[in-house]
């Protein structure tokens, strides 16, 4: 007897429908699968036989074959065994007829017949409703993950007895609760941090603009303590916006980690020894989200950058023009999204006090040119901010006033956002827009263009080079409320990326 039932395949963040067809019939006893299972679907026979018979069910004395369609489609992860499992008892007459329709079924069966949670579920609930099926039948653990989206009916089992006696009729679930958002942690403020009044300006300026952002200056200057604010004066994330970051979290299997809907922004550091794999996405098996991904719609902390490996570092290029990181695997290439803003912090040189007017540097010319060279001129110049951070002299250090806090720094940057949605469409920011619709926006003058050109010829600016600083000016005007880019806007930018140029041209 031939039956029917349909599960999901991760690519990515998305989920696509797999028709999973179960065919038992008389022959020699034996179970196969096909339709490209990887070694962790191909090894469901042996979890589901021992979870059916805990279940009181029996595996069917038969030739069995399971096939996962499309055929072309790689399959890769244990939350085939459900429907794998439903099949068999739909195949053997053990369901009545028409149970499986309109069905999609995941979860990890244990020996004992019980239900693990599965990563994706998210992905799976969106794929389901774009389908038009009507059920999605998930582990317990999964249910409240799967229920933020509407649309579906989402039924919890905790083991293969609750699927069976919900498919014979024996058995009315109860609908799961959303998962609430997660509890928004206090961020540090801005206001805490003593003196360093252009550092604040540059956090403020990529913040609006959603720039990259590289901090450089001595240890203990308060780079880190600058970074680690930059998300308290973002905007706070869309619906949708979270929704994305949440479905990253539930295909990484983090999800539960992060106590229900990301709502706040990602705020990703990772240590210098990260693997190229671990940093933009990759592994063995199915290809996971980096860091990268995991930081969509927020900011990405590397500190110490000249510690990071270069060809982890050199892996960033393209994410970070594209927002999106392409991972070729033999089945095909996966896609995961990384719209994230870039902070990277560095000391001048390797002792750290390069021009610092307190202690004087130790450090040989020759270490100065190999400790530039760590990192290539190519990714410097994606860097649209660079600002210096110096030590805080006595009084700065010692002051009682406090600065301007982040909610107020933060009303500017959502009025400067509001203003390029406005002039883009939701979500595009000066950085993230197409190269023509920012020119159009800057309607740069003469003038401008000459200061342009004279940075062109004194910096060494590249192409690119004159693209962000035409970006960042934009970002300027927009937080300063002006119609088009003056001359001021593009000297400040200019300011931000002479130190970038001058490094990477050396």
């Amino acid at each position: 007897m031939l039956a029917k039932v349909e599960s999901v395949a991760l690519v990515g963040t998305e989920a696509h429908l797999v028709e999973v067809e179960v065919h038992v019939t008389t022959g020699v006893p034996r179970f196969h699968i096909v339709g490209l299972p990887a070694k962790s679907v191909c090894e469901a026979e042996q979890r589901t036989r021992s979870g059916l018979l805990s279940s009181d069910e029996r595996w069917p004395p038969a030739r069995v074959v399971a096939n996962l369609a499309p055929g072309e489609l790689r399959k890769d992860g244990t939350h085939f065994d459900v429907a794998i499992a439903l099949g068999v008892l739909a195949g053997d007459g053990r369901l009545p007829p028409g149970a499986l329709d309109s069905v999609v079924a995941l979860g990890e069966v244990a020996l004992d017949g019980s239900l693990r949670p599965a990563r994706g579920v998210l992905a799976a609930a969106v794929a389901c409703r774009d389908a038009g099926r009507a059920r999605l039948l998930c582990p317990v653990a999964n249910a409240p993950e799967a229920a933020l989206v509407d649309g579906i009916e989402v039924v919890p089992a905790s083991s293969l007895r609750d699927c069976v006696a919900f498919l014979r009729g024996e058995r009315a679930p109860e609908p799961p609760r959303p998962l609430p958002p997660r509890p928004v942690q206090r961020t540090d403020d801005l206001a805490e941090v003593r003196g360093h009044a252009v550092a604040k300006r540059a956090l403020e300026i990529a913040a609006a603009g959603g720039h990259n952002l590289l901090l450089v200056g001595p240890p203990g200057s308060g780079k880190t303590m600058l970074a680690r604010r930059l998300p308290g004066i973002l905007p706070p994330m869309a619906p949708s916006e979270a929704l994305d970051v949440t479905r990253i979290y539930s295909v990484a299997g983090l999800l539960e980690a992060r106590g229900g809907l990301v709502t706040a922004r990602p705020f990703r550091a990772p240590h210098h020894h990260v693997s190229p794999a671990g940093l933009v996405g990759g592994g063995t098996g199915i290809a996971r989200p980096g860091e990268i991904s995991l930081a969509h719609h927020g900011v990405l902390f590397l500190d110490e950058l000249t510690l990071y490996r270069r060809e982890a570092l050199d892996a960033l290029r393209a994410p970070l023009e594209e927002g999106v990181v392409r991972i070729a695997r033999s089945g095909g290439v996966i896609s995961y999204p990384c719209r994230f803003s870039l902070v990277g912090a560095m000391n001048p040189c390797p002792c750290g006090y390069l021009d610092d007017a307190r202690r004087p540097c130790r450090c040989a010319e020759h270490q100065l040119e190999t400790y530039r060279a760590r990192l290539s001129g190519p990714l410097l110049d994606r860097f649209d901010v660079h600002a210096s951070v110096a030590r805080l002299d006595r009084s700065e250090l010692l002051s009682s006033d406090a600065g301007e806090s982040s909610d107020d720094v933060r009303a500017r940057v959502q009025q400067a956002r509001a203003r390029q949605e406005a002039r883009y469409g939701a979500g595009v920011t000066n950085a993230s827009a197409a190269r023509r619709a920012v020119h159009a926006a800057a309607a740069l003058d003469a003038s401008s263009r000459a200061a342009l050109g004279d940075a062109v010829d004194a910096l060494g600016l590249s192409g690119r080079g004159v693209e962000r600083v035409v970006r960042l000016a934009r970002t300027i005007a927009d937080l300063d409320g002006a119609a088009r880019v003056r001359d001021d806007d593009v000297a400040e930018a200019l300011s931000y990326r002479s130190a970038v140029d001058a490094e990477g041209a050396g």
